[in-house]
């Protein structure tokens, strides 16, 4: 999955070799949580037939799915989608009014021993929170 966003939308890009746009199912759960899966059908592997398979490494068959909760942003009333050549682009529309949120604040925080008071401490220390 590739996901890029623009000032417009975020968009979303699938690669789904041998799925068909029939075998695909696209859903939003829990308001803002987007849901694909897809079922690849299975080839005849039953040996039956004049041919030998030398080496198998793709899955044939199978369900499979993808979610994640998209940002707060997100028109999902408007969601398109496409698919063509394996490939399923998703195109979520962003609402302009919403404000985008402050990045965290990286600040340093000084730490001290026991029994040493703040400011005969010499050492400052970084804690830097990952984003969420």
């Amino acid at each position: 999955m590739d996901w890029k966003e623009t000032p417009e939308a975020h968009i979303f890009k699938f690669d789904l070799p041998g799925v068909s746009k029939e075998d695909v199912e696209l859903q939003v759960h829990d308001d803002r949580v987007l849901h694909l899966s897809a079922e690849r059908k299975d080839e005849d592997h039953s040996g039956k037939g004049n041919y030998k398979w030398h080496c198998r490494e793709r899955f044939d068959s199978g369900n499979f799915f993808r979610e994640f909760r998209l940002p707060e942003n997100a028109i999902v009333d408007e969601i398109k989608a496409s698919m063509r050549d394996g490939v399923l682009l998703v195109t979520v529309p962003k609402d302009q009014h919403k404000k985008k949120k402050k990045k965290p604040m990286h600040k340093a925080v000084e730490i001290t021993g026991e029994g040493e008071n703040a400011e005969s401490a010499k050492g400052i220390w970084r804690f830097v929170c990952c984003k969420a």
